[in-house]
This record gives C-alpha cells, sequence and structure tokens, in this order.
C-alpha cells in the first residue's frame, strides 16, 4: 500500500506538470535522470497556471495535502497572491461525494427509527465539502421543548481512513530517512513529529472526539463574547456522525463582505490575537485547525463581532512548563532582552544545557534586532520563527513536537488578522496580556491562587490532623523500640561472633602445642598449652 501510494503521489505532482517549480538550472544531473526515469508521466494540464495545477494536485491527493494547502493560503506573506487566491479555494470547495450516500451512512449511524423521529428535514445537497467530511443542513425536533431547528449534520468520507493511513506510511518513511541520513535529522526529529501528526488526524476521524472538544471549547467561552462555538447535540452523535447548531456568519476569508458590513475590522483582527492567547495561556485547550474554512464572523452587531468557531477535531494542549516558558519567551523577545531567551532556551532543555548562553544570545540578536528597526506593524512572526530556527541549527536545538500545533495556530491566526487588518500590530496587541499572564502566574497573586486553589483539600485533611499527629508518635515510638531491640540483637551477634574466633584460636594453639610436645619442645608447647586454656576460658566468659 504504500510502495502504491508513494507512486500514486509521484505520478500526479508530474501529471501536474509541478517539476516546473524547480528551477531546470539547480536540479543535479542524478535528479534529471529520475526525472527522465519517468518519461511516461508528462504534464497533463498545460493549459492551466502553475497555481491552479499546484491546488488541483493537492486537492487530489486528499486531506493530509489539502491541510498543508490550507495553512498555507493563510500565509500571504509568502505566498505571491495568485497562489493564496488559488490555495484559499481548499477551504470548503472540496469535491463531495453523493448526498444519498451520506444519509444512508447517518441513518446507519443513528438508527432509522432515531432519525426519522429527530429529522423534520434533510437536505442531500452538501452544505460545504471539506477533506475529511461533508456537512448536510437539516432540521431537527429538539427533544427538551419540542422545538424546530437548524441544524448541520457532519459525516466522515467514506474510505478516507485507508488513503490517510497510506499518506502517513509515506510520510513516515521519508521521516525515517531524513532523520538517518540528514545532517539535522536530529534536530529537526522528523519522526516524532510525524508520528505527533498522525496521532492528530487519526484523532480528526473520530467525531464523538470532535464533539467533546466542542462542548469543552464552548464551555471555556461561555462567559466570553470575543468566540462563540455551536452547541453539540450528543445523543444524535457517533464516531463518523455529529449534529451540531447551525450558525449564520460571514467567512472570515471574506474581507470585502465583512467591510460591507461595516465591521470594526481593526477589532475583529485583535480580538482574534486575543482569542489565540486566551486559549494557550488561559486554558490550555486551543482550536488548532483556524483556516478560515472554520472561522465565521457573527455580524450581528459590526461595531462588536465575535469570532465563531467550527471544526475542533484538532485541538492543542501545553503542560504548565512548557506553557511557562513560552509565555516569558514571548516577553522577552517583545523586550528585546535576548539573554533571557537565551537563558531559557537552554533552562527547558530546547537546547543542549552546555550551550554557551553568551554566544546563542549574541546570534538571537543578531537575527532579531534587523527586523526589530521595521515598524511593529511590519513584522511577521512566521519569519521571525523561520529566522530563529536556522541560528538554531547552530546550537543542536531539537524540535518540540508538542509546539508544532502551537506554531501552526499561531501562523494561521496572524495570517487571518493581517487578512482583515493589514495595519494589526501582533506583538503590541499580544505584549500587555502576556506580561499580565506572567505576572499572574509568578507573583504574589500566584501564591495566593495557588493556596486559595488548595484549601479544599487541606479543608477536607484538616479534621484528620490529630490522628495523623498521633499515628505518627506512634509509630515514632514503636520505632525507638524497634531500633533498641536491633541494637540488642546485633550486640548479641558481634559477642557470638567474638566468642567463636577466640574458640577457633585456643584450640588451635592446643593443637598446635600437642604438636610441639611431640617435638620435645616442652617449654615452647608449655606457653602455647596455658594461652590456649585462657583464651578458651576467655569465650566461655563472654
Amino acid at each position: 500500500m504504500r510502495s502504491q501510494r508513494l507512486y500514486q503521489i509521484i505520478k500526479t505532482f508530474l501529471q501536474y506538470g509541478l517539476d516546473d517549480l524547480l528551477p531546470k538550472h539547480k536540479i543535479p544531473w542524478y535528479g534529471k535522470l529520475i526525472r527522465w526515469s519517468f518519461f511516461w508521466l508528462q504534464n497533463q494540464h498545460k493549459d492551466k497556471s502553475l497555481e491552479q495545477r499546484f491546488r488541483l494536485a493537492i486537492e487530489s491527493l486528499g486531506p493530509v495535502y489539502i491541510k498543508f494547502g490550507q495553512m498555507l493560503s493563510t500565509r500571504r506573506d509568502l505566498l505571491t497572491p495568485a497562489f493564496a487566491d488559488e490555495l484559499a479555494r481548499l477551504q470548503d470547495n472540496v469535491e463531495p461525494f453523493d448526498g444519498k450516500l451520506a444519509k444512508q451512512r447517518i441513518i446507519d449511524a443513528i438508527g432509522s427509527d432515531k432519525f426519522s423521529q429527530a429529522f423534520l428535514e434533510f437536505d442531500e445537497a452538501p452544505l460545504a465539502s471539506a477533506s475529511i467530511a461533508q456537512v448536510h443542513a437539516a432540521k431537527m425536533m429538539r427533544a427538551e421543548d419540542d422545538e424546530a431547528i437548524n441544524v448541520v449534520i457532519k459525516v466522515i468520507r467514506p474510505g478516507i481512513d485507508a488513503i490517510i493511513l497510506a499518506d502517513i506510511e509515506v510520510m513516515q518513511m521519508f521521516a525515517g530517512l531524513v532523520s538517518r541520513y540528514y545532517h539535522e535529522g536530529k534536530r529537526l526529529r522528523p519522526v516524532e513529529v510525524v508520528e505527533e501528526y498522525r496521532k492528530t488526524i487519526i484523532d480528526e476521524l473520530d467525531l464523538l472526539r470532535e464533539a467533546a472538544n466542542s462542548i469543552q471549547l464552548k464551555r471555556n467561552f461561555a462567559d466570553d463574547k470575543v468566540l462563540y462555538v455551536p452547541e453539540v447535540y450528543s445523543d444524535y452523535c457517533s464516531k463518523e456522525v455529529m449534529v451540531l447548531e447551525r450558525i449564520y456568519g460571514i467567512g472570515v476569508g471574506e474581507v470585502a463582505q465583512l467591510k460591507a458590513a461595516h465591521v470594526n475590522m481593526q477589532l475583529l483582527a485583535e480580538r482574534g490575537v486575543q482569542v489565540f492567547f486566551t486559549q494557550v495561556f488561559r486554558d490550555s485547550f486551543f482550536h488548532a485547525d483556524m483556516h478560515p474554512g472554520n472561522v465565521f464572523v457573527d455580524v450581528t452587531n459590526p461595531e462588536d463581532p465575535t469570532w465563531i468557531a467550527i471544526d475542533c477535531g484538532i485541538v492543542g494542549t501545553l503542560n504548565k512548563e512548557d506553557k511557562r516558558y513560552l509565555a516569558e519567551n514571548f516577553v522577552a523577545f517583545f523586550n528585546r532582552d535576548y539573554h533571557q531567551v537565551a537563558q531559557l532556551h537552554v533552562d527547558s532543555g530546547w537546547v543542549p544545557v552546555d550551550t554557551n548562553v553568551e554566544e546563542f544570545e549574541f546570534a538571537i540578536r543578531t537575527v532579531c534586532e534587523p527586523i526589530f528597526e521595521k515598524p511593529l506593524a511590519e513584522i511577521s512572526f512566521g519569519q521571525v520563527l523561520i529566522n530563529l530556527f536556522n541560528t538554531a541549527r547552530r546550537f543542536d536545538m531539537e524540535v518540540q513536537p508538542q509546539l508544532v500545533l502551537l506554531q501552526k495556530t499561531l501562523l494561521y491566526i496572524e495570517g487571518l488578522g493581517r487578512q482583515l487588518y493589514p495595519e494589526l500590530d501582533l506583538w503590541k496587541t499580544a505584549k500587555p496580556y502576556l506580561e499580565d499572564w506572567v505576572k499572574e502566574q509568578m507573583g504574589p497573586k500566584a501564591l495566593f491562587n495557588q493556596v486559595k486553589e488548595n484549601l479544599p483539600f487541606w479543608g477536607e485533611k484538616l479534621p484528620e490532623i490529630p490522628d495523623l499527629v498521633y499515628d505518627y508518635l506512634k509509630t515514632s515510638q514503636q520505632s525507638k523500640v524497634n531500633q533498641l531491640t536491633l541494637v540488642k540483637q546485633m550486640q548479641q551477634q558481634h559477642l557470638q561472633s567474638k566468642r567463636l574466633q577466640l574458640t577457633v584460636i585456643s584450640v588451635g594453639l592446643l593443637i598446635a602445642s600437642s604438636v610441639v610436645a611431640t617435638q620435645e619442645f616442652y617449654q615452647l608447647a608449655a606457653i602455647g598449652g596455658v594461652s590456649g586454656l585462657i583464651l578458651m576460658l576467655r569465650s566461655l566468659k563472654d
């Protein structure tokens, strides 16, 4: 399956003429030889632009590559406008599968009777079609109040899991080769990164997991109007089907429509940054797939717009240590404290402990200072990351798999923010929030909050303290008695050992004196015999 899929990938790229992306004069002779060995695979889409061919090739290869294209579509600072516009079509315009088949899969998952009782209408024409699943509009009778409501039903594409697993196998093969033969394989940790991606995309195939993620994210922002998550109807969800509230809004990528609705674009962009940092640092639970196809805007009040997030199949989490180091790194970058950045990388274990901090600091300064000379609004965090990764090669900095989703999400947010409001100052928007968070985690307030969090535990244990003290004292007393007994036993063993030694020596002297007496050395024999008798009496006395 893996070799078959590998051939399909090569075939697709060559039939769409994507080898045109490589400058002919920079291809080595063996590269040209390999291309010639596939002489029967020629460009079959010469009538289309290179940008169109690239999008069609990615789309035809399936979800793993479509998601890569979705991420690229948000990075207009890295792509030409033609490439970005073409890849943006990957967001929700993937070729759908048959609506009748979708309906049958939904009925099989929910149950025929339950489906007919709950759903008044079902539209076989898909509302949207994405890489892993597609969505159909429906009208459902809500059980608690018998009210007819508009919902959407998400259903997994048939057979998509086999395609994804084959793609992952190919990626694992390439990752293994990179790890083994590429001189930076250890630092980049491609095997671990692919494994992390495998877990993520496999999780996305389970809609029960997505439903749970959506419920959690909705609860996190229940009292905050900057982000809204549609309600999930868990009674009708399964591994392959999910039913949720239908939302109405404008796609975050539809900039012209948002402007026509007189949306406060600056506030909308800044709220996107706020949503990201709130999810990461307040909740340690963040939506990790916020490309334009998964984000809408509620423009009911254009001056107070709300982000709407759907498709929570991919979420990320950070532990306390990574979260603290990350926040401190951000703040240090904002303050241009490069020594602190270098020291934090060492303390966190992201670079070896024997790294020369001063040398690392100088390298970071060399990369960042020219960037910070620009107006803050012109600084691309993505470009900063690229430059820092290039610098890190000199210091054996390893890729942190747990931060891969975070980096991708941040790139999404920055790309969306700059589309909405090109003057967005990501640094200025995020800095006060991060500084406040660091103070809360490390100052007196953090100590107070920690004590406050532990109060229920200590309140529960307080009545047990007298008994625990009594048990400790009793155990200590018993321990002292046991220690005295042990000392006596050791003393007794020492005495027995001493007696045994004296007995062996005395017997030896008596035997030796007897032997000496046979040789007529009577004086020497007498001395030995007397000494032996004295030692024997001593051993008996002890």
